[in-house]
């Protein structure tokens, strides 16, 4: 076949397909029809948007029917009723509560905003996160991150990291997330310089500092042959070096608090990526919406069946959400089941993102609206 018969053969089987998808755009739009008069008498009665015996059913049937692109068939279908359930929740307008949140909570922070606790000491990389977040609290520290949410529940801003660049996810936050379901109300991206600081002169044989520290400076601890014990935090860690005087410690800890605490530097840029970032939070027991938020999180959790996760996620990208954080813990108590935390660009104060959140709402188990919230870049982007 030469180019000319391809381009022919080609043209006219895109032909076919044009003529086609005439044909089914007004079948689509005449089943969405039928989909807003189901919608409408569902909301005379109070019955529930999702039958999912009866999809299943459709799927089952589509799946045989279409021998053996059954596979295919199952996926249009899906694709066609989990737009066909948004659209039904938009006629019925289910869950007032998330409404009602988004058009009467407080658009900024109270100033002052009272008490900020971080986890840590001063100089840590929360404290300048903090800072950064909040210009007028008054900020104070504990030993553990989960004293931190302890302290949110009795009206502090709490400032936690979440993720590194390097390193990745730090799960014990989540895992506190996902227990209090706060909101989050903040978050800004703070880069990370990490040096090596000793109190004591000499060669250094052992290293202590946060876990995630540590896993960002493998490459210098390996190369090293030094001793790497895990600590509460990076600033903590410094304080301990400081206070104990002891040959051969160092701390794996920013400048900042190498200074803070007399330490000497020995090596400034020791963490194994240049680009090197951790993204903090801010949590707070109520919600605050502002108007030109960009990013949301949310959490569920969801039925242990094929396919499950990939439904939900395709509707934000029906919707034309960019989903930026997808992050799965273990339930507590229950083998094997997750709850799942997301985050993607957007804001509540935009209908259409809102009528998806609150049909999520109303079709997903252990289901929360986290927060919408602005992120701040890093120093050297601001």
């Amino acid at each position: 076949m030469n180019e000319q018969e391809f381009q022919e053969k080609l043209a006219r089987e895109r032909r076919e397909i044009d003529r086609i998808d005439k044909q089914l755009l007004p079948l689509f739009l005449e089943r969405m029809g039928c989909v807003e008069r189901v919608g409408a008498l569902k909301q005379q009665v109070g019955a529930p948007v999702r039958n999912a015996a009866r999809e299943q059913e459709i799927i089952d049937r589509v799946s045989r029917q279409a021998g053996e692109l059954g596979q295919s068939a199952a996926a249009f279908y899906r694709a066609i009723m989990a737009i066909s359930r948004d659209r039904e929740h938009v006629i019925i307008g289910g869950d007032s509560d998330l409404r009602r949140l988004e058009r009467t909570a407080d658009r900024e922070l109270p100033s002052p905003v009272g008490r900020v606790v971080c986890q840590g000491v001063g100089g840590a990389y929360s404290h300048k996160a903090a800072s950064r977040l909040v210009d007028d609290g008054d900020i104070t520290f504990v030993p553990e991150f989960s004293q931190v949410f302890r302290e949110v529940e009795k009206g502090a801003l709490g400032v936690v990291p979440v993720e590194n660049s390097a390193a990745g996810s730090v799960t014990a936050v989540y895992d506190l997330i996902l227990q209090y379901r706060f909101y989050i109300v903040g978050a800004v991206d703070i880069r990370v310089e990490h040096c090596l600081a000793a109190a004591a002169p000499g060669p250094v044989t052992k290293v202590i500092s946060h876990p995630q520290a540590l896993a960002q400076c493998s490459e210098l601890i390996a190369a090293r042959g030094l001793e790497a014990q895990e600590y509460s935090n990076t600033a903590a860690a410094a304080q301990a070096v400081s206070e104990r005087k002891e040959a051969g410690l160092a701390a794996i800890c920013s400048e900042d608090a190498a200074k803070r605490y007399g330490l000497t530097i020995i090596e400034r840029g020791v963490q194994n990526v240049r680009n090197n970032t951790t993204r903090f939070v801010a949590v707070y027991k109520k919600p605050v919406l502002p108007s030109g938020a960009n990013k949301i999180s949310l959490c569920f959790s969801l039925a242990h069946t094929t396919g499950s996760l990939h439904s939900v996620l395709r509707r934000f990208a029906t919707h034309g959400l960019n989903l930026t954080k997808i992050e799965s813990r273990p339930i507590p108590g229950r083998s094997f089941e997750y709850d799942f935390y997301l985050d993607f660009t957007g804001s509540i104060h935009d209908p259409d993102t809102l009528n998806l959140i609150c049909a999520l709402n109303a079709e997903l188990p252990r289901f929360s609206f986290l927060g919408n919230y602005s992120e701040l870049s890093t120093e050297e982007d601001c």
